[in-house]
């Protein structure tokens, strides 16, 4: 019967010497970066961030400025320009240190107004604090006064103690990316305050919103409109009335939106109601409304 081959005997064998180990395995470390960072451009930010922690090349390719321009809005440098200031010089930050200082809320207009991209998709949301709006007797603190809250992301809530006519009118120009937005009133039926630390909302003033419904109504500079009305439920939580949506077909132009609350029946009072303030958000992101 014929010998069997080994590697041991094979090893002085007269003709010569051979190996049968394989050559060196190629690894994830032999991989081009730019290939890499090509490749992360397919996936999304939560993903990009995952793969950077396999090796010291995907942590370097995930860091390429092209991987995170893609992922930014077409409307980057106006919006970084809006938080940091007309002046920034934008060549000496990073891509990737603009989507994460975009991703965080940052306040502007005097802190009256917030903006924020979401984490997964980059998509713009923005919150605009009751103090920009136009309030029918909101320097009459027989009606309204402004209440600290720990919350409010701004910290302070319009509260209305009683009133016979109520109305609130909000503006704003600002340059969206081209999509669908959803445009929300977050309201609260109480008085929110803390007894012992712990969270209580005062009911005592809530009156006048079960007679007659709540008008919202939204416009916008080219042309779009909504009107619906609905009434205030659910006393002592937060809650998101829907306004309107509208859409954006040319990106990064200015667009005027105006929207307004108004219950303005004259036949009885109306009282106990806290304005936080409106969500303009993707109209797809109405289900992540509790975490605003």
């Amino acid at each position: 019967m014929g010998a069997g081959v080994s590697t041991s005997a094979a090893e002085n064998d007269e003709v010569g010497t051979f190996s049968l180990s394989s050559p060196q395995a190629t690894t994830f470390d032999d991989v081009p970066e730019n290939c890499i960072s090509s490749l992360m451009m397919s996936f999304d930010p939560q993903e990009i961030c995952t793969l950077a922690r396999v090796n010291k090349a995907f942590h370097r390719a995930s860091s390429a400025d092209f991987v995170w321009e893609s992922k930014l809005p077409s409307n980057y440098q106006l919006l970084l320009k809006k938080v940091l200031g007309q002046h920034t010089d934008l060549s000496s930050i990073t891509k990737k240190e603009i989507y994460a200082k975009l991703c965080t809320p940052n306040f502007f207009d005097h802190g009256t107004k917030e903006i924020w991209l979401d984490r997964c998709s980059a998509q713009v949301c923005l919150f605009i604090s009751s103090k920009a709006f136009k309030i029918t007797g909101i320097d009459d603190r027989r009606y309204w006064n402004y209440v600290p809250t720990e919350e409010s992301r701004f910290k302070s809530v319009a509260y209305l103690q009683q009133m016979w006519w109520v109305e609130v009118i909000g503006e704003l120009e600002f340059e969206f990316p081209k999509g669908n937005y959803s445009v929300f009133f977050k309201l609260q039926l109480g008085k929110p305050t803390k007894r012992l630390g712990r969270r209580v909302c005062n009911l005592d003033q809530v009156h006048g919103w079960d007679i007659k419904p709540v008008r919202f109504q939204l416009s916008t500079s080219d042309g779009q409109s909504s009107l619906s009305q609905c009434y205030l439920r659910g006393p002592g939580e937060w809650a998101h009335y829907h306004v309107g949506d509208f859409a954006v077909e040319k990106p990064n132009e200015p667009t005027n939106i105006k929207f307004s609350l108004a219950q303005i029946d004259c036949t009885h009072t109306k009282g106990g109601l806290c304005i936080d303030g409106v969500v303009i958000c993707p109209k797809d992101f109405s289900e992540r409304l509790k975490q605003i």
